[in-house]
């Protein structure tokens, strides 16, 4: 689970919104501190970014400022209670002093900056202040330190902080600048020693570029930073389990017995609950709830609490076992194509005999006066016997005879507004009933009606499991939900799927918005990313135009107004930048912007890129390929040569461990294969398709063969994934390419696993690179000869397990199925899309048209 996607689903109940939109939802009735509604001063000027206001003073002819482009940067944390304060007291210290700053503007917007799964890099940061030099760095920390004394804020864990007060510093870019890093991604940028532009690195700890030397005056701040030491802890630590901006949770032994124990920490003003609880007072909670449901044998004893630094930690009982979700992978029977009616028959026993264990351990905790609050598979540990059951982090319990509301949970599992009390935990349980069978249950937060469709699914796949199980789970799960969910067209029954996802994805355009055209994955609210191929309008407009919609001329001014110019720093590639854009203009008739924008690519040192498809040299090299071919123009075919040449180059160089690269068609060596491809096609120069082969080899050694089924995965070392993404199914396209013009039995003997892969029962989710679609896409495509037509219409029948309803119209859930999307990587446009190519229609991906099938 993704925790960066709970803060995107909060603005708004169908999509995935930035967290600045909450205020135009509705669901903050004092959007805006009052030092954000000031009228700007004379001579300055103001401007929203992001969740961002940035105050800039003006030069004598009107325009910013010229200030420098980096250098060392003041932050101010800030809490809920002071936070309007320390903006009143910056504003007043900076403005006449024309210093440049900037503050989070509005309550709901900084509680999203400290929340518990907050992005550690910038959690605690309200205000930033940039003075000019180091004279004047150090004159702003004393005389704002001073006036700022006393305030307390979250410890901001990139910076070094200022005597005791809520002020931090960290050397960093000012201005906006961009460069490829050593993993062929464009990031925020810094010039070093040498001005040459470097990655402006922002892990969660401090770090002082070797170029740049630490001033005098913060030397004194980094010796106190490194005195709060763990040696003189009875603990010894032995390895991080978790991290979240509340703080750590750290596996170790306690050296006075020997004996395993579990440490959590909790960091003040951070890791914030809904209800504005930090993490030391959730970690207190669970202390007291722990104590007080001590000797149940359902939860791990309480061994100590001590305090360091400003830091708190609780200390308990190390459980053996597994987290239940930790079960599916091995256990669930549906990981293969056609599942053993016996396995399915001895997991449906083991799921239901483990929820009653649950329920019973739930139930010994809610005799002891508390109430969970927090049940979901990953907080389950099964014992090593594989039938006890152990609950897991009691940070949100709470007494039951509060009859309070949830204020953490996981999405899947979260319980209406109208359960209070002891019902939380009971709704918890009925989504688990449903979860051990289809882990989908975060599709309850767009639709609680989609359980009954779930159940249905479930008693069909699992028939021995008791109707009564299921229909108990649902009842519980729809109560005060109204009316179940709506009748939807299935997405087999083409050309009406066509029809109504085509109606669901134009029924949610907002032409009116700058930031994006289409709703879908929180990737396009990066850089550039809301113009994109995988999540921006370019990829939706490509998908509605090879499915024969209607032309959505709109959408097209939209981006061709937005191309003019790009904005800075959007991603060069084909799926996650320009040259996607370049490509779907040109695919719609605007050659002439789609030329701009490749010579605005060529005029950077785009040479550096990845070697991947996805943002790197092979999908630019096929955009250049083919407006080489389009054109004729001389230039854009030398260009798409040097991109070949440099990655035939890069595959001769030494090849990583096959563990710590990856895999597959968007950032393996799958893509570089499939341009090397095309490249021998446009020139049938017999090396390039050496080369192709050489880099699906290289693909083919990160794979595995599974144990259940028998498919053939890309191994990631920590899990194995079939997708067509960052899996083998993108693997197989390009394989099946290959074989159209090599003869390979290793190779063909590849596409076999990979096939079983693709026809897999069950995958998590239904988008296009990560679920589902991409099977159907695969499956439509592939000239296998093993591949069936009930293959491809088991899957696409499947697919409709995640529909839902939009505006009436058939469309699906995005990554992590907590809103719908519209996206071509993760939404309704690529379902869309697969749906088309396995109609037999000529829709295909970029670079990847319909082969002709021996079937």
């Amino acid at each position: 689970m993704d925790k960066r996607y709970e803060v995107y689903a909060l603005a708004d109940r169908h999509f995935y919104e930035t967290p600045d939109r909450l205020a135009a939802a509705g669901q903050q009735t004092a959007p805006l501190f009052e030092t954000a509604r000031r009228e700007v001063p004379e001579g300055w000027e103001s401007a929203r970014i992001g969740d961002w206001l940035t105050l800039t003073p003006l030069g004598a002819d009107g325009s910013p400022s010229a200030g420098p482009a980096q250098g060392w940067k003041i932050h101010a944390s800030a809490t809920r209670a002071n936070a309007e304060r320390i903006a009143e007291i910056v504003w007043d210290y900076c403005v006449p002093r024309r210093i440049p700053f900037k503050f989070v503007p509005g309550p709901h917007l900084l509680h999203l900056r400290n929340t518990k799964y907050a992005a550690r890099d910038t959690s605690g940061k309200f205000v930033t202040v940039y003075p000019a030099d180091e004279e004047q760095l150090h004159r702003v920390l004393r005389e704002l330190g001073r006036l700022l004394e006393g305030f307390e804020g979250p410890y901001i864990l990139t910076d070094l902080r200022w005597h005791e007060g809520p002020l931090y510093v960290r050397y960093g870019a000012f201005a906006r600048a961009f460069v490829v890093d050593e993993r062929g991604s464009l990031v925020p940028a810094v010039r070093d020693g040498a001005g040459t532009l470097v990655p402006d690195r922002r892990a969660p700890s401090f770090q002082v570029p070797e170029w740049v030397t630490l001033p005098a005056f913060l030397e004194p701040h980094l010796a106190a930073r490194n005195t709060t030491t763990v040696g003189e802890l009875p603990y010894r630590i032995e390895k991080a389990l978790h991290f979240s901006n509340g703080g750590g949770v750290y596996s170790g032994t306690d050296t006075r017995d020997g004996r395993k124990v579990v440490l959590k920490e909790g960091r003040p003003h951070a890791g914030l609950a809904s209800d504005g609880a930090d993490a030391i007072t959730r970690l207190e909670r669970e202390k007291q709830a722990l104590e007080q449901v001590a000797g149940t044998g359902v939860v791990p004893e309480v061994r100590d609490w001590f305090e360091l630094g400003d830091h708190r930690f609780l200390v308990m009982d190390f459980l053996e076992g597994r987290p239940l979700n930790s079960f599916f992978a091995e256990r669930h029977p549906l990981l293969t194509p056609d599942p053993d009616p016996e396995a399915v028959a001895r997991y449906s026993a083991w799921a239901v005999r483990i929820h009653g264990a649950v329920e019973r351990a739930v139930e010994a905790v809610h005799a002891r006066g508390i109430v969970f609050n927090d049940l979901h598979v990953f907080n389950i540990m099964v014992a090593p016997d594989e039938e006890s059951v152990s609950l897991l982090d009691f940070e949100a319990a709470a007494p039951v005879a509060a009859s309070g509301r949830q204020v953490v949970a996981h999405p899947g599992f979260f319980a209406p507004p109208d359960r209070t009390g002891t019902d939380v935990d009971r709704y918890a349980l009925a989504c688990l009933r449903l979860a051990l069978f289809l882990p989908v249950t975060t599709l309850f937060v767009v639709d609680r009606g989609k359980a009954a469709h779930l159940a249905e699914v479930i008693a069909e796949q699992f028939p021995d499991v008791p109707r009564e199980f299921l229909d108990e789970a649902v009842a519980e799960i729809t109560r005060g939900a109204g009316v179940g969910a709506p009748a939807l067209v299935r997405p087999g029954d083409w050309p009406h799927s066509r029809d109504s996802m085509v109606k669901a994805v134009l029924a949610s355009a907002t032409p009116e918005r700058d930031d994006r055209l289409f709703p879908g994955d929180i990737a396009q609210f990066s850089d550039g990313g809301g113009l994109g191929l995988a999540h921006g309008a370019a990829g939706v407009l490509y998908a509605l135009a090879e499915t024969g919609a209607e032309r959505y001329e709109e959408g097209e001014r939209w981006l061709l107004a937005h191309t003019d110019p790009a904005p800075v720093g959007t991603p060069l590639g084909l799926y996650d930048g320009l040259a996607g854009v370049a490509h779907v203009l040109d695919r719609l008739g605007h050659r002439q912007r789609a030329l701009d924008l490749v010579e605005g690519i060529l005029a950077e040192k785009w040479q550096n890129l990845s070697s991947t498809l996805h943002g790197g040299l092979a999908g630019l090299g096929l955009v250049l390929g083919q407006l080489a071919s389009a054109t004729g123009e001389p230039e854009l075919r030398d260009r798409a040569a040097e991109a070949a040449e440099i990655l035939v180059r890069r595959l001769a160089e030494p090849v990583p461990d096959a563990p710590r690269r990856r895999a597959g068609l968007l950032r393996g060596a799958s893509g570089p294969a499939l341009f090397l491809l095309r490249q021998y096609e446009w020139t049938s120069d017999a090396a390039l398709l050496e080369a192709a082969g050489v880099a699906l080899r290289r693909d083919l050694d990160c794979c595995v063969v599974q144990k259940s089924g028998g498919g053939l995965e890309v191994d990631e070392g920590w899990r194995t994934l079939p997708y067509l993404g960052d899996g083998s199914a993108g693997l197989g396209m390009v394989l099946d390419d290959y074989l159209a013009h090599a003869a390979d039995a290793e190779f063909d003997k590849a596409r076999c696993g990979i096939l079983t892969a693709a026809t897999s029962r069950f995958y998590a989710q239904p988008g296009l690179f990560q679920g589902r679609a991409g099977m159907i896409l695969h499956l439509g495509r592939t000239t296998d000869p093993s591949a069936t037509d009930r293959h491809l219409a088991e899957q696409i029948a499947a697919l409709g397990w995640y529909a839902m309803a939009y505006e009436g119209q058939l469309a699906f859930p995005g990554h992590q199925m907590m809103r719908l999307s519209m996206d071509l990587a993760t939404g309704t446009a690529g379902c869309l899309l697969a749906l088309a190519a396995a109609t037999g229609d000529s829709a295909h991906l970029p670079f990847l048209p319909p082969l002709r099938r021996p079937r």
